[in-house]
């Protein structure tokens, strides 16, 4: 029987890990990146949770995040007043033997330890390939058109292309856009801070502020690396920019002008800091399609949630998994991508609601714009950082996951 292959769309995470997932499962892909190089967002830091972690260690790629990431034991609690309001193990930490605690690393440094992880496993990925539409033949087989004139054929065609899918509109055109949660998320990275005001060793410190919210924890050589989640507006590409000296400065200000007023520590962190970025936050309560004919799409593309959560990345971790399983065990593509959503949809969107009501804390919402709740906020995290994938099992017998 000729080999499947898959056209994977978007060279990010979500592309990287689902092109190794597919190889584990014996279906082969290519990736096609818009972009000529890089990863979005290069300066921007990130956390992976105990189940993102797990998810890569199902395709065995896990090692190649644990060399370049660092991890933290607990979390503290600060009020805009700097006293302390308690402090825990941080959740999905390293509780049981062989388990994996949360990693903190840039988003560039995993986009890169995946991409080279998946080159190592002799996935192509191809730069410069921007997706302007796909057909699908009468015998399912599809065919990507890329800007630059270029065409690519294969089986089936996954959309990891991110927030803003050009997959996803080519699968249902009236698919909602993504929605601005009212936060833009500023991150810096601070060499020097004084003692008193810096984090203790493998801690994440979170300071709620009276105007917004501060997490940091420090990296191993002593370097502070923080986030705010700060309330504003939709901003376009050159309000956010931060490439030049007074755009980092402006942005940096900014943070530090929301914190002037409490007495925690957050401001003198920020003061001293550099490689600044600042983003847009959105978020998607639901896409009502994920899939047509060949293609289907995953991560972002099919289900956003806004980042104060920290589980965008191990969300498409996941995806890339399941859907390799249901690929290689069911066989049709149209009964995988079925299988794939029934089996993913109710706890992505459970997560998006999560990171909804974080959000709120931050930038508050009319109770009519909320989405509705469908778990308890405060039961707990288990059913959230304890999902693994049973690589093993059939789909058709234990849905290829459990929590």
């Amino acid at each position: 029987m000729r080999q499947r292959h898959a056209l994977i769309i978007g060279g990010g995470i979500a592309g990287a890990m689902t092109a190794m997932s597919l190889h584990r499962a014996g279906i082969s892909s290519s990736v096609h990146e818009a972009y000529p190089s890089g990863a979005d967002d290069a300066g921007a830091f990130l956390v992976l949770f105990r189940n993102g972690l797990e998810a890569l260690r199902t395709v065995d790629a896990h090692r190649a995040v644990l060399d370049v990431s660092f991890p933290a034991e607990r979390v503290e609690m600060l009020a805009h007043t700097g006293d302390s309001v308690g402090v825990r193990p941080v959740a999905g930490g390293t509780g049981t033997t062989g388990a994996l605690g949360p990693r903190t690393l840039r988003r560039a440094t995993l986009h890169r330890a995946l991409h080279d992880e998946a080159i190592r496993r002799s996935v192509t990925i191809e730069h410069g390939k921007r997706l302007v539409s796909a057909d699908t033949a009468p015998d399912g087989r599809v065919t990507a058109r890329f800007a630059d004139g270029s065409c690519a054929e294969g089986d089936l065609l996954i959309g990891a292309d991110g927030l803003h899918s050009v997959t996803r509109t080519l699968i249902d055109p009236g698919a909602p856009a993504p929605r601005h949660t009212g936060q833009i998320t500023v991150c810096g990275y601070t060499p020097e801070v004084p003692p008193e005001a810096a984090p203790p060793p493998g801690t994440y410190r979170m300071i709620q502020g009276r105007r917004a919210f501060l997490g940091c924890t420090a990296a191993p050589d002593g370097e502070v690396w923080w986030f705010a989640n700060t309330p504003g507006g939709e901003r376009d590409r050159e309000e956010l920019a931060t490439g030049t000296p007074a755009e980092s400065a402006r942005w940096r200000d900014h943070v530090v002008s929301l914190f002037s007023e409490d007495a925690s520590p957050a401001a003198e962190i920020v003061r001293g800091s550099r490689g600044i970025v600042a983003t847009n936050a959105y978020d998607m309560a639901r896409t009502p399609v994920w899939h047509r004919a060949s293609m289907v799409v995953l991560g972002d593309a099919a289900h956003a949630a806004a980042p104060n959560a920290a589980q965008g990345a191990s969300m498409a971790i996941e995806d890339s998994v399941v859907l390799a399983k249901c690929l290689r065990d069911l066989p049709g593509v149209s009964e995988a991508f079925t299988r794939f959503e029934s089996l993913r949809r109710n706890r992505v969107e459970a997560v998006v609601e999560r990171s909804a009501r974080l959000n709120d804390r931050v930038v508050p919402r009319p109770a009519e714009t909320r989405p509705r709740a469908r778990r308890d906020d405060d039961s707990g995290s288990d059913w959230l950082l304890d999902y693994r994938i049973d690589w093993g099992a059939p789909v058709g017998d234990d849905a290829g996951a459990r929590a």
